[in-house]
């Protein structure tokens, strides 16, 4: 193979946030693995139809971790009930509207409930992604330029590109129970990142 250099070039687009991510769970206990699957799925069915009322469409409604474990009295042998939960992640496109659908799910869920996380993102458009591309590109090619004139040599033609991923870059906020929430919850926070990491051989001339 002829002579080449491999650089890592790393780029960021930056943009306004304009996604929430609510990810939450109900859990619910009782005496048997029946009861407390049965009163998980009917609460979690009340808070996504919730969440359906108030604007959260099928697509940004998505239910996750699934799972059910023993409960034991206070000397840890023997089984004195079961509990049961669900997890789900709701997209909020309108973050005016994340109080009130807060106040929604735990009208639904009631005390089974719990709120995980609360996160501002951004919506990988094509043009956000394309630009973050771009830039780590650029960023290659730059640092590719110095090693070759370094070296005394021109820098060629590309041989390769290896991407390495994308990346949206969102804050997680902390999680506070839905009772904290009345109206409309204000949520901002600047700019977020698309991220893009690419791998690029060149030639030396």
């Amino acid at each position: 193979m002829s002579e080449h250099v491999e650089v890592t070039g790393q780029g960021a687009h930056h943009v306004v946030p304009d996604l929430v991510i609510v990810r939450a769970r109900v859990q619910c206990d009782a005496r048997d693995v029946a009861g407390a699957l049965s009163a998980s799925s009917e609460r979690t069915a009340a808070a996504l139809q919730a969440a359906s009322d108030h604007g959260v469409e099928a697509r940004d409604r998505r239910t996750e971790d699934v799972g059910i474990h023993p409960r034991h009295d206070q000397n840890g042998r023997k089984v004195i009930g079961y509990t049961a939960y669900q997890a789900f992640t709701l997209t909020v496109r309108d973050t005016t509207r994340v109080g009130d659908l807060l106040q929604a799910l735990a009208g639904a869920a009631g005390d089974a409930l719990a709120v995980d996380g609360i996160e501002m993102t951004a919506e990988q458009t094509t043009e956000a992604v394309e630009a973050a591309r771009e830039a780590a590109f650029e960023d290659a090619r730059a640092r590719a330029t110095q090693f070759a004139r370094l070296a005394g040599v021109g820098l060629g033609p590309v041989i390769s590109i290896h991407e390495g991923g994308l990346e949206p870059g969102p804050r997680p906020m902390m999680a506070r129970s839905a009772d904290a929430f009345a109206g409309a919850m204000p949520v901002e926070g600047g700019t977020r990142a698309i991220r893009s990491t690419v791998t690029v051989r060149w030639a030396l001339a």
